[in-house]
């Protein structure tokens, strides 16, 4: 168990993409924020623009994407650069969803932190963040 931090880690849940499943990111969510984080929905259907835009006006520290379409490598780069170009390279940016594993190198290459897949703990993904998120 952790305790309580001062000021809160900001995350930001986002589903880019046009995959309409946002049941695991619900969860992820809503674990985030029962474990004493700020946590931002985006909601379904984002653009990889709109979710830094987002990220951007929150003013987070986490960036918390998950896709289950596959789409991992198209709308990712997207977001790497996007958040680049933002002044936004020491946000910790977090994946859940079907990745597999012949992807995860280049996603980590990109500055993809860490990948979650399909039956993660929340507990796990709690405590990553909880480890590699600035103050």
């Amino acid at each position: 168990m952790t305790t309580p931090r001062a000021n809160p880690i900001r995350v930001l849940v986002a589903k880019p993409g046009l995959d309409g499943h946002d049941r695991g990111a619900k969860v992820i969510a809503r674990a985030l924020r029962d474990a004493g984080m700020e946590v931002i929905y985006t909601g379904i259907r984002q653009t990889p623009r709109m979710v830094v835009q987002a990220a951007a006006q929150e003013d987070v520290s986490v960036l918390g994407l998950s896709i289950l379409s596959g789409a991992h490598m198209e709308l990712l780069p997207e977001i790497m650069r996007l958040l680049g170009e933002q002044g936004m390279n020491d946000v910790i940016v977090v994946l859940g969803g079907i990745v597999p594993e012949e992807d995860r190198e280049a996603l980590s290459q990109m500055g993809v932190s860490a990948v979650f897949g399909p039956g993660t703990s929340t507990n796990d993904i709690i405590e990553y963040i909880h480890t590699h998120a600035s103050d």
